[in-house]
């Protein structure tokens, strides 16, 4: 029980960093952190990655290395469970 409250505390915090990534504008539309909410099960706990958080991987791709440099970010991208997930979903991990 114990570890499911930390669990549910880390998807929070991972959801509010991911709501303070949310772009501002037109041009940050393509890049918009928050369509990863499907993943945080995987990447904070050790979930299973479902087809839904694949598939947004795979269309925040081009994004991984501006999420992978962003100081709120970087830590779930270059985290051990951030990069299998990336690799369950056959997205290469970003060499930025």
């Amino acid at each position: 029980m114990k570890y499911l409250g930390q669990l549910v505390v880390a998807l929070l915090a991972f959801s509010a960093v991911v709501l303070m990534m949310a772009p501002a504008g037109a041009d940050a539309a393509t890049c918009n952190a928050l369509q990863l909410t499907p993943c945080a099960g995987a990447i904070i706990g050790n979930a299973a990655p479902t087809a839904s958080c694949c598939s947004k991987m795979r269309e925040q791709r081009p994004c991984m290395c501006q999420y992978a440099r962003d100081p709120n970010l970087k830590q779930y991208v270059n985290s051990p469970n951030g990069k299998k997930v990336l690799a369950a979903c056959k997205v290469p991990v970003p060499s930025c």
